[in-house]
């Protein structure tokens, strides 16, 4: 008999999110899984962990229970750790992160949670992906991913990852028979054109709300950007080594 995978869970949107309820379904047809995710959202946390405050991590599942389901009260990142270093008896076979509520796509995969999470577990050495809908929706239709989640994931169980590639995967907001396949892609380049709101509270003290809008300037057909705008899901493969190694010659040259 063939051992099932062993397939950890997490996201940044929450254990309770309706993306990862989703994403925690499609892997039970896949292999043995375990949840580890935050208690309450975290968007937009990147790669922050936990350091001045203790971790609490809640068992939310029954011993006997098919999938094993752990609350954590930090980050993504703080979730795969935990996963990885306390909960888990041995390394999984592939981690996934999401499905997240809006888009990951372009320059969003720096401030991402979900990204940050599959990030950590490709520095465990852990095949990773991070799955994203373009569809900021508390009450998205998540329906439409799941062929195209269980096929992603059932080819990097077969296939592997390169040495430090993690998958960022985007989903188009589209009906499954809409959309037209999967393409390989580059990160688009692009970025948020951002301003503050200023306001002042009534003790008047002056705040502020980050508001912004995202302009894609890249006109290639070979992105993320361009795959998501007709009808495609889109795999980047990103890596953590943030070497510019184009530059090192240049800089050699610098009279050091």
């Amino acid at each position: 008999m063939t051992k099932k995978p062993l397939i950890l869970v997490t996201n940044d949107d929450g254990i309770t999110a309706p993306g990862i309820r989703t994403l925690i379904a499609v892997m039970q047809e896949i292999g043995d899984v375990v949840v580890v995710a935050p208690d309450s959202p975290q968007s937009a946390t990147g790669h922050s962990i936990t350091i001045n405050n203790t971790l609490f991590v809640n068992k939310i599942t029954k011993d006997g229970d098919a999938t094993q389901e752990y609350s954590c009260s930090g980050t993504p990142v703080d979730s795969v750790k935990v996963a990885v270093h306390e909960i888990l008896k041995r390394k999984p076979d592939l981690c996934v992160s999401g499905i997240n509520h809006g888009s990951n796509s372009s320059i969003n995969v720096i401030y991402s949670g979900t990204m940050s999470a599959a990030v950590e577990a490709g520095m465990e050495g852990i095949p990773a992906i991070g799955f994203s809908l373009c569809d900021y929706d508390w009450n998205a239709d998540f329906e439409p991913t799941k062929t195209f989640v269980k096929q992603i994931a059932q080819e990097v169980l077969k296939n592997g990852l390169p040495d430090g590639v993690i998958l960022n995967v985007n989903l188009p907001k589209l009906t499954a028979a809409k959309i037209k396949g999967i393409k390989v892609c580059r990160q688009a380049k692009a970025s948020w054109q951002e301003q503050f709101d200023k306001r002042t509270n009534p003790q008047g003290r002056d705040y502020y709300w980050l508001s912004g809008e995202f302009v894609n300037m890249d006109n290639g057909e070979d992105t993320d950007e361009w795959a998501l705008a007709n009808g495609y899901v889109s795999i980047v493969p990103v890596q953590y080594d943030l070497t510019a190694y184009h530059a090192m010659q240049k800089i050699n040259n610098w009279n050091f």
